[in-house]
């Protein structure tokens, strides 16, 4: 279910999202991001320059890679970075993620 409710309140099901790729869950700021890969797939490095990133793995395994570290994250596993480095993350096993990306002060 989705919607706008009182005092500007949205609301967002993620199952009710694509069930692949990535998808964005609301206009505006800070953009909020749902990520699902399949075991094996990964994003290639990127940055999000201005940015600080939580990274909430909802389900699954993920190697996350920032910059020169790896981290090994599981379901329920929460991770804030600085955007402005290489982030990579990688399925180990099928996963589901949320990532908030606010502006960066």
């Amino acid at each position: 279910m989705s919607g706008v409710g009182a005092a500007g309140l949205e609301r967002v099901s993620l199952s009710d999202l694509d069930a692949s790729g990535r998808a964005q869950l609301f206009e505006g700021e800070p953009k909020t991001v749902r990520l699902t890969l399949s075991a094996g797939e990964e994003v290639p490095p990127h940055q999000h320059p201005g940015r600080d990133i939580v990274f909430h793995l909802l389900d699954g395994e993920v190697d996350l890679t920032l910059g020169e570290t790896t981290l090994s994250l599981s379901a329920s596993d929460v991770a804030r970075f600085d955007g402005e480095q290489d982030i990579s993350p990688a399925a180990v096993t099928d996963c589901e993620a949320l990532l908030v990306l606010a502006t960066s002060e």
